[in-house]
């Protein structure tokens, strides 16, 4: 055999289990979105009801997983330890359905996922979820201009669909097709939006936490977010 030959490889990684569909009798594809980006794994027996996989694959959980990377396709799983459970997300309907939206988001990503900046935007989104006394609505417009971003698609928030630098003393509304902010006297996005936008976009969830008095930005700041993230 050449010493060139590729041998089997193991990964130890952080992950976030983004899908599972069953194979076999008692296998599992798993999509994950890991601290190395996107893998997709077998996860072979983990249906049957003795599996010391199981435990560790669950949906809207953080895990310590062994893959083994042998010749096939996919990697084998081969150890999988659960560490945290976002567990207060299943207690509010909507903020399950949001959470479920951000994994299959992720999901449709995964496979062009090569660095670990995807899993940190979504491991804090969950986290900042999982707690009920945060504002989910800004979980959202944070996740979504993040990931805009990390898919090349960043929010222009330094000029208007003109290329003219955004003005304080203005108003504007988003545009989808022209993927910019318009201006228009009648507005609903003024110089305080573009501001916790521009925070949104340049920090992390556990900063903008500390900023006060956004509470009444969300809801045209999510607005703007989802529009970009569509467009």
């Amino acid at each position: 055999m050449s010493s060139s030959s590729k041998q089997p490889t193991t990964e130890r990684l952080q992950a976030i289990v983004l899908r599972r569909t069953n194979y076999g009798e008692a296998d599992r594809i798993l999509q994950l979105m890991t601290n190395q980006g996107g893998r997709a794994v077998m996860a072979r027996g983990v249906r049957r009801e003795k599996s010391r996989l199981a435990g560790g694959v669950e949906l809207l959980s953080v895990s310590d997983v062994v893959l083994h990377k042998g010749r096939g396709k996919l990697a084998v799983l081969t150890s999988a330890r659960l560490q945290v459970f976002f567990e207060h997300i299943l207690a509010d309907y909507e903020r399950l359905q949001l959470a479920y939206d951000m994994l299959a988001r992720m999901a449709r990503v995964a496979e062009y996922a090569s660095s670990g900046e995807w899993y940190t935007v979504l491991h804090q989104a969950l986290e900042e979820l999982d707690d009920p006394a945060n504002d989910a609505r800004l979980a959202e417009a944070w996740f979504l201009l993040h990931l805009s971003e990390l898919a090349g698609h960043q929010i222009n928030l330094a000029t208007d669909e003109t290329g003219s630098v955004l003005r304080q003393d203005a108003q504007y509304r988003y545009d989808p097709y022209q993927q910019s902010l318009v201006l228009q006297p009648h507005g609903t996005i003024g110089a305080d939006h573009i501001k916790l936008l521009r925070l949104m976009r340049d920090q992390p969830l556990p900063v903008l936490k500390q900023v006060g008095g956004v509470s009444a930005l969300l809801d045209e700041c999510l607005a703007v977010a989802r529009h970009h993230m569509e467009s």
